[in-house]
């Protein structure tokens, strides 16, 4: 018999939903900093086992939208709540509530199993945990509630246990081999945007779009060249840095990381572009992927 479902995270900013999603995955799929709104798409890392898979969806956090790529953002949260085999419902130790009204009452209605994973619990104490643990499975009594550290990896393999225990019996939906369903190119824009979050204050790192324009894989080198995108001219000033050693600082930090992901050798050729605000522009979001 074998078993595959969609499992869907879903929670605030900064909760560690990427960290969960890399965590079950074993590979670093989702770009992690300490900055709201890291992830900007649904991401899919695929868990596969000798009769089971799973498709682990990482969404961004949610949030109230001041722009149309936010919008586009909690449009993807909406369908992960919609078609989710297990819903996920991550959340800091110390959080008291679900503030969003439609989660809260999606959580309360839903239709298919819903677990309410307490992360960070490394920084509580016993007590705390158990007595947020009684509150949360008297708030939600139809969830399973798990407190975990995904960060030190605490509970994962029981909580893993349990979500093959609640998938429907099915098919593989994808290939055995296949860990997730984004292309190379994404996952290099990923990897510079997260340097640009990682390096860059203020507005800036909510201002970048990263487009990877060629990507040719040779037999010892990946050879790749992306623009960033910004809004301003006086952004892509700052992005490039003075003689450009800022530029050269997030290529290489990329480079690298790239390299451990891909295994071999990588050449990236970085540029920067204005695009005036593109964050409200529906042709140029339908562009970046983040409207159908």
């Amino acid at each position: 018999m074998h078993k595959a479902g969609f499992i869907n995270i879903i929670g605030n900013p900064n909760v560690g939903k990427s960290t969960l999603m890399n965590c079950l995955v074993g590979e670093k799929l989702s770009i992690i900093t300490s900055k709201a709104q890291t992830t900007r798409h649904r991401i899919l890392g695929i868990v596969n086992g000798e009769n089971f898979q799973l498709i682990i969806s990482d969404t961004p956090g949610i949030i109230k939208p001041s722009y149309e790529l936010q919008s586009s953002m909690m449009d993807f949260v909406k369908s992960a709540l919609e078609d989710a085999d297990v819903l996920v419902y991550m959340l800091e130790i110390g959080e008291k509530s679900i503030r969003d009204m439609e989660v809260h009452n999606k959580i309360n209605n839903a239709k298919v199993p819903v677990i309410i994973l307490l992360n960070k619990i490394d920084l509580s104490d016993q007590q705390q945990i158990e007595i947020e643990i009684d509150n949360w499975s008297k708030m939600y009594p139809n969830s399973d509630v798990y407190p975990i550290s995904a960060l030190n990896n605490f509970n994962i393999e029981k909580l893993i246990n349990r979500i093959i225990e609640l998938i429907p019996k099915s098919p593989p939906y994808f290939p055995k081999d296949q860990l997730t369903d984004k292309p190379e190119r994404f996952f290099v824009n990923e990897k510079l945007r997260e340097k640009i979050l990682l390096y860059y204050d203020k507005e800036i790192p909510y201002s970048v779009e990263v487009v990877t324009d060629e990507f040719k894989e040779e037999e010892s080198i990946i050879k790749i060249r992306s623009k960033i995108l910004v809004e301003r001219e006086s952004q892509k000033g700052i992005i490039i840095g003075h003689k450009g050693v800022a530029l050269k600082k997030i290529g290489t930090k990329a480079r690298l990381d790239l390299e451990k992901f891909f295994g071999k050798k990588v050449f990236i050729e970085l540029h920067v572009k204005v695009s005036k605000n593109w964050r409200s522009n529906s042709s140029q979001l339908k562009r970046f992927g983040y409207k159908q």
